[in-house]
């Protein structure tokens, strides 16, 4: 069953990928059309990448995407198969092209869930902190807070 964004009912938090999807419709302007969205999502996609790319390289941010649209795709199927290829960099024009033929909710509702995975997977290979300093500059900041680790 699908919610409102677009989302099939699944066990990860919605409730992060709601605010992505919000936070990329209103970075895209009210009415926009759905290539303003996408491209909201394209940019979103490539400031991470760039902000990322110094410290863990392109070919560790490009893994990361792939896996975290594997792991999406499962509960999204609109994204499954949107980025493939060699993971030497990110190339988003698959998921560029896909989102292009969705309607504005759609494809940031998709996005959405696309981005919070990847912010969760990061999270649990470097740490929540680390991964809101790193993201703090192209990462709402509404959605950077995360809880903090306990302490060793």
């Amino acid at each position: 069953m699908k919610d409102m964004l677009g989302f099939v009912d699944a066990p990860m938090d919605t409730h992060r990928s709601h605010e992505i999807a919000a936070w990329l419709l209103r970075g895209a302007g009210t009415e926009s059309s759905t290539d303003q969205v996408v491209a909201s999502i394209i940019a979103s996609c490539q400031d991470i990448d760039g902000a990322l790319t110094p410290i863990i390289g392109p070919r560790a941010v490009a893994a990361m995407f792939h896996r975290s649209a594997r792991l999406a795709g499962q509960n999204q199927p609109l994204l499954a198969g949107t980025l493939t290829g060699p993971t030497t960099t990110l190339d988003l024009s698959g998921l560029q092209t896909r989102l292009a033929a969705q309607t504005p909710p759609d494809a940031a509702a998709a996005a959405g869930l696309l981005l919070h995975t990847f912010h969760e997977l990061l999270g649990t290979l470097i740490g929540a902190s680390l991964t809101e300093r790193l993201l703090r500059r192209v990462w709402p900041p509404m959605l950077n807070s995360t809880p903090q680790e306990p302490s060793s």
